[in-house]
């Protein structure tokens, strides 16, 4: 398809032409760039008017605009911290930079070396010496005014979304520091970050449906790893005793505001512990994290107050049922609670076990209800075949899930670390995959060796970086904390 060239982008072409013809590189290799415009705001932003600071400085970036008056020209330059002015007097520069500012446009990168000056009206401003062409950009930028605010055009071409929008980077500043106050958290309490395998030959540590592939050389089905648990709980068998890694994982499921095939979480593991003391863990690391990246633990996300500070309310899963629907499953028969489930709208009711309509009603009736943060711990043991079952009553496991804003933001639980009670939950989640469950668990033999082997007692507790970024960034779509969300491909 041929693409229909505007008279402005045709016009930055035929000046990409003439410069080449001046026998200037438009594509140059490097340039010693000295100064950055936020720290150059923050060190003579006090200077006073029209006063020049002489000696030489050297920045580089991107033109955002341009504004010519005869023989004197303004620009705005903008590099990875911000934004500064920078003037061109014809009568202090020589021809030949002279004729390459002229085919200079909006949107290239130039390195300047000059002095520094503050204008009558009070703007930082480089007097420019020396101008270098860096990189001729020859595709029109949007313009300014109207700014880049198509959600699709932002999240395909994001590098577009960063020069017109700014403010984009802030998001990810504060990803980047949530990343680092967690480390820094985990460091601190003694865990130690290691490094699991994305291409796994058997899927595993949760109930999702991968991605698969072929590796060709040895002619073998891999997948993308799902999860990183069943490696870090072979380290703990091998001997570490706190661990912690930041898992980029797959799944072949949906899209929507708070899912994206490609995910980040971050995934401990603490040996000789239980999940009591991961609850204990996530609100403190929660709570520190806000503090760090925000200053505060209160914060407001789409108009609704949320404060992370501890202690956070804990409720049981049945009990959390049970205040929003009215069922008890503690003391209700098994058919009663199939005739409720079908009343509060809950699909094919009468066909679902006790801990299916239990866990159905909490994710149709319960969790959008959970705003302030919530522990939510004791889940049926049928539907967490990895998890250690309670000692006083088998029918559950000794797991968690954090809540905020209504949203899941991790999971928890006492590691399950009898051989064979594992190699039971997993024949049974094999029986099921076979009844067409995608998202069923597979056996893993190498796992089961690893527990015969002997794994102590063990917990960890996974947290999506990509929901509580959200959070914490005021961030209504996943797509907009995560650099290059999953995109269709355009027709």
């Amino acid at each position: 398809m041929t693409e229909e060239i505007s008279d402005l982008k045709q016009s930055k072409i035929n000046n990409l032409k003439k410069i080449i013809e001046l026998g200037i590189n438009p594509y140059a290799h490097n340039f010693d760039k000295k100064n950055y415009a936020k720290k150059l705001h923050e060190q003579f932003d006090s200077i006073k008017n029209e006063e020049e600071i002489t000696k030489d400085f050297s920045v580089a970036g991107r033109i955002m605009s341009l504004r010519k008056f005869g023989k004197l020209s303004f620009g705005d330059l903008t590099d990875e911290t911000g934004k500064i002015q920078f003037a061109v007097r014809e009568k202090q520069i020589d021809k030949k930079t002279i004729e390459l500012f002229n085919l200079i446009d909006r949107g290239d990168l130039i390195g300047i070396k000059g002095s520094l000056f503050k204008t009558k009206k009070g703007e930082l401003t480089i007097n420019v010496k020396k101008i270098e062409l860096l990189t001729k950009s020859i595709e029109v930028l949007p313009e300014k005014f109207h700014g880049l605010k198509d959600k699709e055009t932002r999240y395909r071409q994001r590098y577009l979304d960063l020069i017109i929008n700014p403010e984009v980077k802030e998001i990810f500043e504060k990803r980047r520091k949530t990343i680092k106050a967690i480390r820094e958290f985990l460091e601190t309490k003694g865990y130690k970050e290691v490094e699991t395998p994305i291409l796994q030959p058997i899927y595993g540590g949760t109930n999702a449906q991968p991605f698969d592939s072929k590796l060709n050389e040895l002619n073998m089905k891999v997948y993308m790893r799902i999860s990183n648990e069943m490696y870090l709980k072979r380290l703990i068998t091998g001997g570490y005793e706190k661990i912690f890694e930041f898992s980029q994982d797959f799944r072949n499921e949906g899209i929507d505001k708070t899912h994206n095939p490609e995910f980040l979480q971050m995934e401990t593991m603490a040996a000789y512990k239980n999940y009591e003391y991961n609850i204990e863990l996530c609100e403190e690391m929660v709570e520190f994290v806000a503090k760090k990246v925000l200053g505060t633990t209160k914060f407001s996300y789409q108009g609704k107050e949320i404060d992370v500070k501890r202690p956070w309310k804990k409720i049981t899963l049945i009990e959390a049922v049970k205040k929003e629907t009215g069922i008890d499953f503690e003391k209700e028969p098994i058919e009663k609670i199939k005739e409720k489930a079908e009343k509060q709208k809950i699909e094919n009711a009468k066909n679902k076990t006790w801990a299916q309509l239990l866990t159905d009603l909490f994710e149709e009736k319960v969790e959008h209800t959970l705003i302030k943060p919530t522990i939510v711990y004791d889940f049926p043991s049928e539907l967490s075949p990895l998890a250690k079952k309670k000692e006083n009553n088998k029918k559950f496991v000794e797991r968690f899930e954090p809540y905020i804003n209504g949203w899941e933001i991790g999971n928890s639980y006492s590691e399950l670390n009898n051989p064979e009670e594992l190699k039971k939950n997993w024949e049974n989640q094999e029986k099921a995959l076979k009844k067409g469950d995608s998202e069923a668990q597979r056996m893993d033999y190498d796992f089961i060796k690893a527990m015969e082997i002997g794994m102590p007692p063990t917990s960890g507790i996974g947290i999506g970086i990509d929901r509580l970024v959200m959070l914490l960034t005021d961030s209504i779509s996943i797509r907009d904390v995560i650099l290059f969300p999953f995109m269709k491909l355009k027709e």
